[in-house]
């Protein structure tokens, strides 16, 4: 028999190991899920209990308010129990009583009805909560006097000593806001509170309102504080536990549904089981973080895991060792096959000696044997002498020059470092290297050649093009239909073409030169905006220049080229933007000394990688084409360029669906300090301007605008509604109602569009300037005009003759206080009434302007529009002072 026929393989004991590791593996996740679920499944019964035990509490005391409405608190009062309290401070009444289980007290003006009637609920309580020994506490609102009784088994008396500073006025009143709310709520008989603590009692507890309704009388409310902590295991902290509103309360109707309705859920990093309390409309949570249930898993089931992760640990030791066995057996068939691999590897080294285009020869000097060469190296051997080789090459660093049949080669010559008789010798062929440098030059000569007829090539034609071009573009810009004007704009885009063909031209063969200057960068945005404004109104799209530098700053830089690049890619991100916004914002380099820059963001869809890659060669790549024009392919390129001539970069990035962002970094140092006095004597200085915009964005453009002129800048919800101001700016034509700015980003400059009233684009500084000195100058002679006037006006006199100008002074300046309390209170209902009641005024009195102001009022408060509301009560304001 032969001894191994039943022994094991080392790959068969290797997958025996890998089996039992996976056992173990499942084992382990297979008793850690187990105890998760017991552990989960122990909770959710110990919280069904819980809820079990506060609805049958809640059920008890359900039946006990009941009787002490309906018998309790409703019973005659007996006349022969001579009832005595005692008054503790004001409004506050301490019941005199034998028994003392219970105390209560009397909140507010009552009669000796509710004072019998206390008696009873006390009495009667001392029954119920004679074998209690947690806290609990009743409140009954009387709906007949709306006072409030209070029992409880509290030592009141005790607790009232400091009643104003003591923390039972703060549970009192709160107790008294629940239960009016809870009287006032027309389709809420009974509610409940979440759980709440008594600090210096030390206990938990709910509240549980219930309503009863008199006709005639205010309704009754009675409440109870039922504690908790009596019904909770030992093991689960209150703290944990919290009562919710269930939103589907009206699927869970009775008590044995209670089980399965068990919720189990995580939130964030706490797991959370909630269960309904039945007939309540609320669930109870228990909330715990997730560690500590997998703490708690993990020291019931410690010993097991621990044993399985032995185990599986002692399994991969077993693998790793039995996996090193067979390197030891395989090492007994090494010689039979290092032959084989000493030939192939010979092979392999004559290969790759044939492949080199170099001699090479390993020469033993001492034993004058060729250990390794090719066939270069033994075309040369016979000619060459190694020992004089060898000596001269020490002479000369190893290097030297041989002359062999009138060929010239380089020989240089390296000592064995692992042999110190063997010497290495690498031969170069240097007629064959000569040769083709002079190709290579001949190559460069050539090629320099053709670069310099492409750019005289380009240079004629450009200039070729740009005459006609340029006449064809003025004489159809002559003609006014509609088909000129579309050849007059094409002919434009041929010569902004051509330009940029020759500055293209003049970038690449370094003619091109830079004209440094000073100037300001506002006013180089005041230009870039009319320029890209066409393009931009054309596709209805909506442009944003947020600028903060200074307007008064300066800086020196090529301004020309900084504005043709800013234009171009405006352009480029117009024709690629379909609908949206462009963005440019200009902020300083942090990571630059006097470095700017001029970030360009759009709401596109984006461009492509491809379509990127024309920033290293122009029209690379097919760009981006809408239903107007086609995105120039030469942007990017001379952008690039143009950055790069200025000490600046040009990065652009887009991403599918968003848009794409192109950031301009150029350093533009700036000019010297201004002036102390420059920055003190600013144009607005004293001026106050209402800014009333719903844009976010162009609200910051315009208060920046406004500040850095010396402006004081105020919102509508920032002001009350009498609050002055001097100029008012707005971007909704609806409430420019009377003298201000209408701040549009489609406008060329600034338009006239009534009495005092302007329209201007908030991206030109010096269209916005121009529109605030001619609104100021038009109310400074409005107000010219008003004072050259009577002194009286006719509605003034009118007041006075109608004989109504006591009742007028006494209600209505009241009435326009309240209308100001009332905006700010957002009380839109009373806003509304006393709205209508002034307009009845103004109407019997005949004054229109009033009755209009007022009519006006009442339809913006309609729309619930905060802004409008303000303004027209000031408006009504300023009307009622000038009659009085």
């Amino acid at each position: 028999m032969n001894p191994n026929k039943f022994s094991l393989k080392p790959g068969s004991i290797s997958r025996y190991f890998i089996l039992l590791i996976v056992v173990l593996l499942v084992t382990l996740g297979v008793t850690l899920q187990s105890a998760v679920n017991t552990w989960l499944k122990d909770k959710s019964l110990q919280v069904v209990d819980v809820a079990q035990a506060m609805h049958k509490r809640i059920e008890t005391w359900r039946y006990v308010t009941w009787q002490i409405y309906d018998n309790v608190a409703a019973a005659p009062a007996s006349a022969s129990n001579e009832i005595q309290e005692t008054r503790l401070r004001q409004d506050v009444y301490y019941l005199e009583k034998p028994r003392r289980k219970t105390e209560a007290l009397i909140f507010g003006s009552h009669d000796s009805s509710t004072l019998a009637m206390t008696q009873r609920i006390s009495n009667y309580l001392d029954i119920l909560w004679g074998a209690e020994s947690a806290p609990w506490s009743m409140y009954y609102l009387n709906g007949q006097d709306n006072s409030m009784v209070l029992v409880s088994t509290l030592p009141l008396k005790d607790l009232t000593s400091g009643f104003k500073e003591s923390s039972i006025s703060n549970m009192v009143d709160q107790r008294r806001a629940e239960m009016l709310q809870q009287a006032n709520a027309l389709d809420e008989r009974e509610s409940f509170s979440g759980l709440r603590q008594m600090e210096w009692q030390n206990y938990d507890y709910f509240t549980v309102r219930t309503t009863f309704n008199q006709p005639g009388h205010l309704a009754t409310v009675v409440a109870f504080d039922m504690p908790v902590n009596d019904l909770l295991p030992a093991n689960m902290s209150v703290d944990n536990f919290r009562l919710d509103n269930d939103e589907q309360a009206h699927l869970k109707t009775t008590k044995n549904q209670s089980e399965s309705l068990v919720s189990i859920g995580f939130n964030g990093g706490h797991i959370e089981i909630s269960v309904p309390v039945v007939t309540t409309g609320m669930k109870l949570v228990w909330e715990v973080p997730t560690g500590t249930m997998i703490m708690e898993t993990l020291q019931n089931v410690l010993l097991g895991v621990l044993l399985t992760i032995g185990l599986i640990a002692l399994a991969i030791f077993g693998l790793i060792t039995f996996r090193q066995q067979p390197s030891r057996h395989a090492s007994d068939n090494a010689p039979a096959s290092n032959g084989k691999e000493l030939q192939a590897l010979r092979a392999l080294n004559e290969e790759i000696l044939s492949v080199v285009p170099l001699g090479i020869l390993v020469q033993d000097i001492e034993n004058n044997r060729t250990v390794i060469s090719n066939k270069m190296a033994d075309n040369l051997l016979p000619h060459l002498n190694l020992k004089n080789i060898i000596s001269m090459a020490d002479q000369h660093q190893g290097v030297i020059q041989a002359t062999v049949n009138n060929e010239l080669y380089e020989i240089r010559q390296y000592r064995s470092q692992i042999v110190s008789r063997v010497q290495i010798f690498i031969i170069r062929d240097q007629d064959k290297e000569i040769l083709v440098t002079k190709k290579l030059r001949q190559a460069q000569r050539l090629y320099e050649k053709n670069q310099q007829g492409r750019s005289a090539f380009m240079q004629h034609i450009c200039h070729a093009l740009k005459g006609p071009i340029d006449a064809l573009a003025e004489k159809a810009s002559g003609l006014q239909t509609p088909e000129h004007l579309a050849l007059a704009d094409d002919a434009d885009r041929l010569a902004h073409l051509v330009d940029e063909m020759q500055l293209l031209n003049m970038l690449e063969d370094d003619s091109w030169k830079s004209s440094t200057s000073c100037f300001s960068l506002q006013s180089l945005l005041d230009d870039v905006v009319p320029a890209i404004l066409p393009v931009i109104k054309r596709k209805g799209l909506q442009l944003l220049v947020n600028n903060p530098i200074p307007a008064t700053e300066n800086r020196h830089g090529d301004r020309e080229t900084l504005h043709r690049m800013l234009l171009m890619l405006l352009h480029y991100a117009a024709t690629t933007t379909e609908i949206g916004k462009i963005t440019l914002d200009i902020t300083q380099d942090e990571g630059m000394d006097d470095g700017l820059i001029f970030r360009i963001t759009d709401t596109g869809k984006g461009i492509s990688d491809d379509e990127v890659d024309n920033l290293h060669f122009p029209f690379l790549n097919a760009t981006t084409e809408d239903r107007y024009a086609q995105a120039n392919g030469l942007t990017f390129f001379l952008c690039n360029q143009l950055a790069r001539k200025m000490g600046g970069t040009l990065s652009i990035k887009s991403k599918n669906e968003l848009g794409t962002r192109y950031t301009l970094h150029l350093q533009l140092p700036q000019e010297g300090k201004q002036a102390v006095q420059e920055q003190e004597e600013r144009l607005l200085d004293g001026v106050v301007a209402m800014v009333d915009i719903a844009s976010r964005d162009v609200r910051n453009i315009v208060t920046r605008q406004l500040e850095s002129w010396g402006a004081s800048c105020v919102a509508p919800d920032e002001q009350s509604s009498s609050q002055a101001f001097d100029i008012f700016l707005t971007d909704n034509p609806s409430n420019l109602t009377a003298s201000g700015l209408l701040l549009s980003d489609d406008e060329n400059g600034l338009r006239k569009i009534g009495n005092a009233r302007y329209r201007v684009n908030f991206n030109m500084s010096n269209a916005m300037q121009d529109a605030i000195l001619q609104l100021i100058e038009a109310q400074m002679a409005d107000d010219d005009t008003q004072a050259s006037g009577s002194g009286v006006s006719d509605e003034t006199a009118q007041l006075h003759a109608s004989g109504y100008y006591a009742l007028f002074v006494d209600t209505v300046p009241d009435d326009v206080k309240r209308l100001q309390n009332e905006s700010q209170a957002n009380d839109f209902l009373a806003l509304a009434q006393t709205a209508h009641r002034l307009k009845g005024v103004f109407a019997m009195l005949n004054l229109v302007p009033g009755k209009q102001l007022c009519e006006t009022l009442e339809h913006h408060i309609r729309e619930k529009d905060a802004p409008a509301i303000e303004k027209y009560i000031s408006d009504i304001d300023t009307y009622v002072n000038s009659l009085l």
